[in-house]
């Protein structure tokens, strides 16, 4: 582990070159590593173990759509494929990566296969920070741990494909073995990870929230969907608004941002541009700050934890989230974008 320097500000991380592959097999070449759970997470973090030679087995309900993912993918039902409980007894160290909700229903089964010594993993903090209203709270003589890779599984199995790393956050509950550093960081490095840095579960969860309903999906699509609604009202053409809305942002500046920072990007664009976004950048920060500081507020106290506990635990959840979706999926703007990126020079 290093100090690293982030902005002055020292940060515990942990990079493949001080914990390389060859380190974290050795850590881990007496241990099987349970995946329980093939929906999100659990394809992309079982898979690049499996690539990168671990001993890894999957638990999934079976005669779903994900034990048949799961089959198409290459796991072998009784040799590397369990249902859920046995997959759970097998495991010595137990990734649980169902839903939120999925891991509430599944916590009576999975609490009885958590004998002393064994670890227990999470890519989220939910079911552990808001252990009072989830119920998922351990047994003290196990590992508790946590990988969260900062993106998607689809984006952690394509960015491992291409020989890259997703960066990730790293977390200890309960160090029971007194080995769960090493385990942690060693799972960490196996499921494809670029580097880890440090956090807690806590903060893990409330930061990840607070994302998810902020710049990453939610804000981001409000913001989209004003300008968007804005040049459509003054006259603009679906295919313009769509264009200087979405698709030059993602196509052309995003990627920039990426690679050489937000001020980069400023100085390599018009000065017109520059003058612009300069002037008005601020108003956008002062705007939505009160939004953010109230999403945050909401996701400290677990209201925020609380409606989603509610809202997907109800057995008609999907029902209602496939209308919600299907409300954006079909809005003039996100069907613009659908013969946009059929437009796009590789689609043609």
């Amino acid at each position: 582990m290093a100090k690293m320097n982030f902005g002055g500000v020292e940060e515990n991380v942990v990079t493949r070159a001080e914990f390389p592959l060859e380190k974290a097999l050795e850590t881990l070449k007496n241990e099987t590593i349970a995946v329980i759970g093939y929906g999100v997470q659990g394809p992309g973090q079982s898979l690049n173990l499996r690539d990168n030679g671990f001993n890894v087995i999957v638990g999934q309900r079976k005669g779903g759509k994900s034990w048949d993912k799961a089959v198409a993918d290459g796991w072998v039902p009784g040799e590397t494929l369990f249902d859920i409980e046995e997959a759970a007894e097998r495991g010595t160290i137990i990734q649980f990566l169902l839903s939120d909700a999925g891991q509430i229903d599944a916590w009576p089964k999975i609490k009885k296969y958590l004998t002393p010594g064994k670890a227990l993993y999470f890519s989220h903090g939910f079911g552990i920070t808001y252990k009072e209203r989830t119920g998922i709270v351990p047994p003290a003589d196990v590992d508790v741990i946590l990988v969260a890779p900062k993106g998607s599984g689809t984006s952690l199995r394509r960015m491992f494909l291409q020989g890259r790393g997703l960066n990730s956050s790293y977390a200890i509950f309960q160090d029971a073995t007194g080995k769960a550093w090493d385990r942690v960081i060693a799972l960490g490095v196996g499921v494809g990870s670029g580097y880890l840095f440090e956090t807690t579960f806590k903060k893990e969860v409330y930061s990840d929230l607070t994302g998810e309903r902020g710049t990453l999906m939610g804000a981001i699509q409000g913001i989209f969907a004003a300008q968007y609604d804005t040049l459509r009202a003054k006259g603009h053409t679906p295919s313009e608004a769509f264009n200087e809305t979405i698709e030059e942002l993602t196509q052309s500046l995003m990627p920039l941002v990426s690679e050489n920072g937000m001020d980069w990007m400023y100085a390599n664009c018009s000065t017109t541009a520059q003058r612009g976004a300069l002037d008005w950048w601020k108003k956008f920060r002062d705007a939505t700050k009160p939004v953010f500081e109230e999403l945050y507020s909401e996701v400290e106290c677990g209201n925020e934890a609380q409606r989603s506990i509610d809202s997907n635990s109800q057995p008609d959840y999907r029902v209602k989230l496939e209308e919600e979706l299907k409300e954006m999926r079909e809005s003039e703007m996100w069907q613009t974008g659908i013969v946009v990126r059929q437009l796009r020079p590789e689609n043609n």
